[in-house]
């Protein structure tokens, strides 16, 4: 997937999916960011026992006296809330970006299977923490975007060297804190070619900065703020 970049509207991603208007990773809660607006969706993935790539944060379901990993549980064991990408795809569709943290990286090819089989792979973008993942993913699935999900201070050889670690291994884009993102380190990765995103991007104040500095997405709980704030930075 290719990110818009520079002057292009910057993609405003429903953390989980509206979770601060619905339950978190639902349905309803995706069909809801698409109403208020957000022009990007977010969630979660993890594989079930029997294959079958879910959306869910934690990776765990039941009580807590009864709790056990979405891994050794099968799909149709699951709790009627968490869907299956497939759901997701039948109810949402495929047209808006979706950007997914991808919990467990045996879900990758499960994961890309589903979005190529509803005509969505293009529109993805695959987050991860491990630069050595990523780089893996790259050659298997050459149509998806990739990102690498960090801190600054996970980058012990420095921003610079980052983004040229990220450009040789074709990986798209990095995801920090809102708070590591400044207008000189947009720009530096920039000059690479790598997109940037910034997550946390809860307050209007934080995100209406971040649409400032023209970031190429960012990531909200809360679509009703980045709505209005994309409005009011596009009418000054």
């Amino acid at each position: 997937m290719t990110l818009p970049a520079g002057a292009a509207p910057t993609v405003l991603f429903a953390h989980r999916g509206a979770r601060a208007h619905a339950p978190e990773n639902t349905l309803e809660a995706f069909d809801l960011a698409v109403r208020l607006g957000a022009t990007g969706l977010e969630t979660d993935v993890w594989l079930t026992a029997d294959g079958v790539p879910v959306l869910d944060h934690d990776g765990v379901v039941g009580s807590r006296l009864r709790r056990r990993p979405i891994a050794a549980t099968t799909a149709s064991d699951l709790p009627d809330h968490i869907p299956s990408l497939a759901e997701f795809y039948e109810r949402v569709g495929p047209h808006l970006p979706l950007s997914i943290d991808v919990k467990d990286p045996a879900a990758f090819d499960p994961l890309v299977a589903v979005a190529r089989g509803h005509g969505a792979a293009d529109r993805l973008l695959l987050c991860h923490e491990d630069l050595e993942v990523l780089a893996a993913w790259r050659t298997t699935a050459p149509e998806v975007g990739l990102v690498h999900s960090t801190f600054v201070g996970h980058l012990p050889q420095g921003c610079e060297r980052h983004a040229a670690d990220l450009r040789r291994a074709g990986i798209e884009a990095v995801n920090l804190h809102h708070s590591e993102w400044n207008p000189g380190r947009i720009a530096l990765y920039r000059r690479f070619g790598r997109r940037v995103l910034g997550w946390d991007a809860q307050h209007e104040r934080v995100i209406r900065q971040l649409l400032e500095w023209g970031v190429d997405g960012l990531y909200s709980d809360h679509v009703d703020r980045m709505v209005d704030a994309a409005a009011a930075v596009t009418a000054d």
